[in-house]
């Protein structure tokens, strides 16, 4: 595509002769031969640093915020981030146009959320395009990426590849950072959906009102609000933005749609799902009440796209579970339960051990560490709420990234002392996993939280094999043979 082509309707200056593009790529390290490179301003690095290596490696011209003194084609922009969102649209085709987009942010229950969704969709006969932390399906064809939210310039090459397939329908996580960064520029929702909002990446936005501001952007872009009644964060949301919306609820009586009737079980919860359209009795074949409030912020979703009860209730009985989201692991004979959760939050953690809680018949056993390079904050918060809902605590590492582990694990120790849990501290991970399962007795449920879906564990910023399904089996094995 023709350089004045790809920026014709986007505000910049420039500067030097028109020329062809490959590709667009802000990664200076995958530039190739006549690529435009985006000089963004990253969290740690400015592009502008590698504009040269660019150059280098064969780039045709630089997307800039100032001019460079490198004789090349350069495009002058205000904020390159936005100009390279809006040129990657362009240059893959504006691939959203026509497929409503669903987006759903808030700090804990989005990946479940998107699942149902998409389950709800598929069994309405929809081919659904998903973007998520685990991974980005169409159908159940994977779409490697990076990050819970890609950048621009890979979401729209995702987009392309969704529209492509045929794809009728895509949702989407929309994390705070994409929103902060831009990542999700020119995106319109159809509908946006709100979970909750809890302390998380404070380590990046600093304080808990710029948290809340990144999460508010995608509202802005919404044509229509579907937010949870019982957080008085919803209101905060949608203030000044004349949005049209609906609310969802346990608590709250002027919600919209309203669940009542509640029985949670070990596996699965059962509860009465009304609102204007009717009511209908909900299973979800995973256990917790904050299953619940996703089930219905996806209900909500979908009656607002045109689906009717029915269908809802059967793509909800249809969920069989979600990678790493209270994922009750094969024991293989042993009489204790074990759940995989990728609670890394406060609030996360005291919605994952209260379900537990509910339907454990001995003691709540959990295996929970902090990452580092992150919000420190919450790591006491952390502490405290584990061993507060916890019978047993063992605390460890989880991704301690640049951080030194025992470090990390004395500040999360601040919140365990604060109750009078037991706990023992056991930095190497797996040992912990170990420990945990060598103690568990009869009807126990042991709870790793923290790593969920994740397969690594990144020390000293290298990211080793670390997949705890498998460390589990792994270590049951051991156990039954004695070793």
């Amino acid at each position: 595509m023709r350089l004045t082509k790809l920026m014709k309707n986007i505000e910049c200056d420039l500067i030097g002769a028109d020329c062809e593009i490959e590709r667009i790529e802000y990664d200076s390290r995958k530039v190739r031969q006549g690529d435009m490179f985006c000089c963004i301003n990253g969290t740690f690095k400015d592009g502008h640093e590698f504009a040269q290596a660019a150059v280098d490696a064969g780039a045709s011209a630089l997307m800039v915020e100032r001019r460079l003194p490198i004789d090349i084609t350069q495009v002058l922009v205000p904020n390159s981030r936005i100009a390279m969102a809006e040129a990657a649209a362009e240059f893959y085709g504006h691939p959203t146009a026509g497929i409503p987009v669903v987006g759903i942010t808030g700090t804990n229950g989005k990946t479940t959320t998107t699942y149902m969704i998409k389950t709800i969709a598929e069994k309405a006969g929809l081919k659904v395009g998903l973007i998520g932390t685990i991974r980005n399906l169409v159908g159940n064809k994977v779409i490697p990426t990076e990050r819970t939210t890609p950048e621009s310039v890979e979401l729209q090459r995702v987009f392309r590849i969704m529209r492509d397939e045929g794809v009728e329908l895509i949702v989407m996580e929309v994390s705070s950072h994409s929103l902060d960064q831009n990542r999700v520029h020119g995106i319109e929702y159809a509908v946006g959906g709100f979970t909750n909002l809890t302390q998380d990446h404070l380590d990046y936005h600093k304080t808990f009102e710029n948290y809340l501001a990144a999460k508010k952007r995608m509202f802005a872009r919404s044509k229509f609000a579907v937010v949870n009644a019982d957080d008085y964060h919803s209101a905060l949301m949608l203030e000044g933005l004349n949005l049209p919306s609906i609310g969802y609820g346990i608590r709250n009586e002027s919600a919209a749609i309203r669940a009542t009737n509640i029985e949670i079980c070990a596996k699965n919860v059962e509860f009465d799902l009304s609102c204007p359209e009717g009511t209908r009795h909900i299973t979800v074949n995973i256990p917790g009440l904050f299953n619940v409030f996703n089930a219905m912020l996806a209900a909500g979703v979908m009656l607002k796209l045109g689906f009717g009860l029915d269908v809802i209730a059967e793509g909800l009985s249809d969920i069989s579970g979600v990678s790493g989201r209270m994922e009750a692991l094969n024991t293989g004979g042993f009489d204790f339960t074990v759940i995989l959760d990728f609670a890394h939050t406060p609030d996360g953690l005291v919605n994952l051990l209260t379900s537990v809680q509910e339907f454990a018949k001995g003691r709540v056993i959990t295996v929970f560490g902090c990452g580092g390079d992150r919000d420190k904050l919450k790591r006491p918060l952390m502490g405290e709420m584990s061993a507060r809902y916890s019978d047993f605590c063992v605390v460890t590492s989880d991704n301690p990234r640049t951080e030194d582990p025992m470090r990390i694990i004395d500040m999360v120790l601040e919140g365990v002392r604060r109750t009078a849990c037991e706990h023992e501290v056991i930095e190497n991970r797996r040992e912990a996993i170990r420990y945990a399962l060598s103690i568990a007795e009869k009807d126990d449920v042991v709870v790793l939280a923290g790593k969920g879906h994740e397969n690594y564990q990144e020390i000293n910023g290298v990211k080793y094999p670390f997949d705890e399904k498998d460390i589990v089996s792994e270590l049951l094995d051991e156990m039954r043979k004695g070793i």
